[in-house]
């Protein structure tokens, strides 16, 4: 009997200790399990110790990439252009007007020389190739706010005597809604590639046709000392003056030309101005005021 209570006793003995540790297992379980219930998916009652997911535009690599803007470092504002120069009220009949006219473009060098026009308070007339326009929009609208004159030079610069009617009237009415699209304006001059032009494209144009009574060549030689000699001594009072904004040498000639006409007595007007606001005819060709 002592025996079997001996047995019975050490039994007991046994399952106390082994409830025990079970016990204190679960215990020290208990905190790693809480930790991670907030974070798996589709826990219905996510542990209150568990934080709320931080919103990605807060983050230091949110605003390393950029994804809002530093709070401390506002974004600086645009920075304010020159004011245009104001349209010229000018009366040639009385004034020594010339109006320097710019083929060809826009092209790479036409920033450059609105730079250089509106630093000097010059109006003048750029003859667009239709072509040109749509990589050049912010240029061509530029060209009308600061108060430039826009006219037609036709799409691709053919020789329209060698075209048929037809297709002169498509290369200008191509380049009409290029100019229109981007400025609002249309052309209402024509200059006719290569001064090209016979009674039948002057009927087909239907605009008048600006020529020129100075030739500066500077598209042939393409120097710029050779452009401010031509560019200063050949204009006469009421002239009308080549150029081309395509070419480097032009554009870098140009200050100096300003100045030296400026010397001469000179004011600078657009085509239109220098005429006057004198209804010009389509189709006839002018070469000075």
């Amino acid at each position: 009997m002592v025996r079997g209570r001996a047995g019975v006793v050490v039994v007991l003995l046994g399952l106390v200790l082994a409830a025990g540790c079970a016990q204190s297992a679960a215990k020290r379980a208990e905190p790693s399990r809480a930790r991670g219930a907030g974070g798996r998916t589709g826990d219905p009652t996510p542990s209150a110790s568990a934080s709320a997911e931080p919103d990605p535009a807060t983050t230091p690599a949110a605003h390393e990439n950029h994804i809002v803007p530093q709070p401390d470092e506002p974004e600086p504002p645009p920075e304010e252009e020159p004011p245009a120069p104001p349209p010229a009220r000018v009366d040639c009949s009385v004034r020594k007007c010339v109006a320097l006219t710019f083929d060809d473009g826009p092209g790479a060098y036409t920033g450059r020389l609105l730079d250089q026009l509106r630093a000097a308070r010059v109006h003048a007339t750029f003859f667009l190739l239709g072509q040109n326009v749509a990589g050049h929009r912010d240029l061509v609208r530029r060209m009308v706010q600061e108060g430039h004159e826009v006219g037609n030079h036709s799409w691709s610069h053919p020789d329209l005597t060698t075209l048929p009617s037809w297709e002169v009237r498509a290369q200008v009415r191509r380049t009409q809604q290029a100019v229109h699209d981007v400025t609002g304006v249309a052309p209402v001059l024509f200059r006719p590639p290569y001064g090209a032009v016979d009674e039948r494209v002057a009927d087909a144009v239907d605009m008048p046709l600006i020529l020129w009574s100075v030739d500066t060549l500077d598209w042939l030689h393409r120097d710029v000392r050779r452009n401010i000699t031509a560019g200063v001594r050949e204009p006469r009072r009421g002239g009308i003056v080549l150029f081309h904004d395509i070419h480097r040498p032009t554009v870098a000639a140009v200050p100096s030309v300003l100045e030296g006409l400026r010397e001469r007595g000179f004011t600078f007007v657009t085509v239109s101005e220098l005429f006057g606001g004198r209804r010009l005819v389509p189709g006839r060709r002018y070469a000075e005021r």
